[in-house]
């Protein structure tokens, strides 16, 4: 039972490394990126081919797939999103669902359709088990560090939007763009580095989860599903929403598929549906704002 907790908890935190960047550009930035995914693969296939075929040492590929993603994000941004940002949430869902097919095609043309494998360092391998049976914990070493590595994340991100002067510069931009521009805020800048680091976490995520979940050209079709969950019951004005939520459908879709297999992700979206019959708009709302 604390193995499929601690793995369930893991599971949950690369949920929440992965769907943050989408959360920030729905909740920050009023505009719906279905290709999230996609500079998630970005930086899964950045990760996987630095080690295939130049050797690179696993954590120097991390930093690499972060800023691989994130200036793929910031050209795109600047090129093709920006212009859509006043549009209605309808053009923004074609156009960014016609951008995922495209890197689907582009990846699967140039790279193959074979599932990647990834060869994580020794030390990144086996598990070690604490106590006795039935309170057994067996913790793999691989997802000790994403706990790790996506917990020091989310407390460095959450001290950067409340402490920091380019989180209150965000808050004021997102709340009322024209009062911001008015007091001197560069709103331009703001989004395109916020769109930016949004694709720089996906690509990060994505790095970290090519071992646990599988990476081929389908991956931002496969997960766009568990993306928008996580912002939908989570919430997307906080961080604190998307994390929680995150780690409930984490330890749920872990736990169902092993007491459970035939329900498959059936558990999922019965408490999907159940949070957010009882929170219409998410766990975590925050109050005030213009959209």
């Amino acid at each position: 039972m604390l193995t499929i907790l601690f793995d369930g908890v893991a599971y949950g935190m690369l949920l929440f490394i992965l769907a943050l960047g989408l959360a920030v550009t729905m909740g920050l930035m009023n505009f719906i990126n279905l290709a999230h995914g996609a500079f998630a693969m970005t930086g899964g296939y950045i990760t996987v081919l630095l080690m295939q075929r130049a050797g690179v040492p696993f954590l120097a590929c991390l930093p690499v797939a972060f800023l691989g993603a994130a200036l793929l994000g910031a050209v795109l941004e600047r090129t093709l999103y920006r212009p859509l940002y006043h549009r209605n949430h309808l053009d923004q869902v074609l156009f960014s669902i016609g951008l995922v097919f495209m890197a689907v095609a582009s990846v699967d043309f140039f790279i193959g359709s074979t599932q990647q494998i990834m060869q994580l360092p020794e030390w990144l391998k086996g598990r070690t088990e604490l106590g006795s049976d039935p309170w057994t914990l067996g913790m793999g070493h691989y997802r000790l560090f994403i706990i790790a590595v996506c917990a020091a994340l989310a407390i460095v991100l959450q001290l950067i939007l409340s402490r920091t002067r380019f989180g209150s510069r965000l808050r004021a931009s997102v709340d009322d763009q024209r009062v911001a521009a008015g007091l001197g805020i560069n709103v331009n800048i703001v989004f395109l580095s916020t769109f930016a680091f949004g694709c720089g976490l996906a690509g990060l995520g994505g790095a970290l989860g090519a071992e646990v979940l599988g990476l081929d050209p389908n991956f931002p079709l496969k997960f766009m599903f568990y993306f928008l969950i996580v912002c939908a019951v989570g919430g997307t004005s906080s961080i604190t929403g998307p994390l929680l939520a995150a780690l409930l459908l984490g330890v749920a879709d872990v736990a169902g598929k092993y007491y459970i297999p035939k329900m498959g992700a059936f558990i999922v979206y019965t408490l999907m549906i159940a949070i957010l019959i009882w929170k219409p708009q998410g766990l975590f709302v925050r109050q005030g704002g213009k959209s």
